[in-house]
């Protein structure tokens, strides 16, 4: 269970993060929400859709890792075998909380119970010389955490740009559901349900207006290379037959 604190450079002095436990805690996920500003880098191995939050009933951008829940065909020997690691992975365990001044600023927060984080000492007594340091021994940042607060403000800057994003997508009704049947080698077979794709037909037919708005908001490229990442489904299928395989 979660245990949200905010990040104390005094209180936090001693805290490592193993890295390769953040990476592996993204084996139990088959797609994760993502952003407009890391798509490109995505699209080299991920296919990219949408799916609706169960919660609110609202699009979300996702990248696929899997074919069912608790399944990424990205994680190999407990490492991700793969060229990009997406953002909503690496943040891990961090996260943004609201400041309790409310004053719309934001405070590092740190999920205190996860896997990841671990002491100077061990429950030995023995130092431990594994994992990424939080603060220096003056209580400065260390080149680690300062590059988790980036990757926490493009998140947190790409949020309302990939929902403008979906809004348009929406409005000018280019969504559509994706509707596939895939049999594997050994005869297994499972549908995908749930995901949503560009409807290209609908994209060809655009009036010159509303080819003008999606360049104007620089969205042309994001939807062209959705609809080039989806040929990475192949990719996955390639990855689910040899994990079958060798099973």
């Amino acid at each position: 269970m979660s245990n949200l604190v905010a990040l104390h450079n005094h209180l936090h002095q001693s805290i490592r993060v193993n890295t390769q436990l953040v990476e592996v805690q993204g084996g139990q996920l088959n797609m994760v929400p993502v952003v407009l500003s890391e798509f490109l880098k995505l699209a080299v191995q991920f296919p990219i859709a949408l799916t609706k939050n169960k919660e609110t009933g609202r699009f979300v951008c996702v990248a696929l890792f899997g074919f069912q829940n608790g399944e990424n065909l990205f994680i190999k020997d407990n490492q991700w075998d793969s060229l990009y690691v997406p953002l909503q992975i690496r943040r891990q365990p961090f996260f943004l909380g609201e400041s309790s001044q409310g004053d719309d600023q934001f405070v590092i927060c740190m999920d205190s119970a996860h896997q990841s984080l671990q002491s100077e000492t061990n429950e030995t007594g023995e130092n431990e010389e594994t994992g990424e340091h939080l603060f220096d021994a003056e209580g400065k940042e260390t080149p680690y955490i300062e590059n988790i607060k980036s990757i926490l403000a493009e998140l947190l800057n790409g949020e309302s740009v990939t929902q403008a994003f979906i809004n348009t997508l929406s409005e000018l009704q280019l969504l559509q559901p994706m509707h596939l049947e895939i049999t594997f080698e050994n005869a297994d077979s499972t549908r995908i349900e749930g995901m949503y794709t560009i409807n290209e037909q609908r994209l060809n037919t655009l009036a010159s207006g509303e080819l003008s708005r999606l360049h104007q908001h620089n969205h042309l490229s994001p939807i062209y290379t959705m609809i080039t990442s989806l040929g990475h489904i192949y990719g996955l299928i390639d990855r689910k037959n040899k994990r079958n395989a060798g099973k």
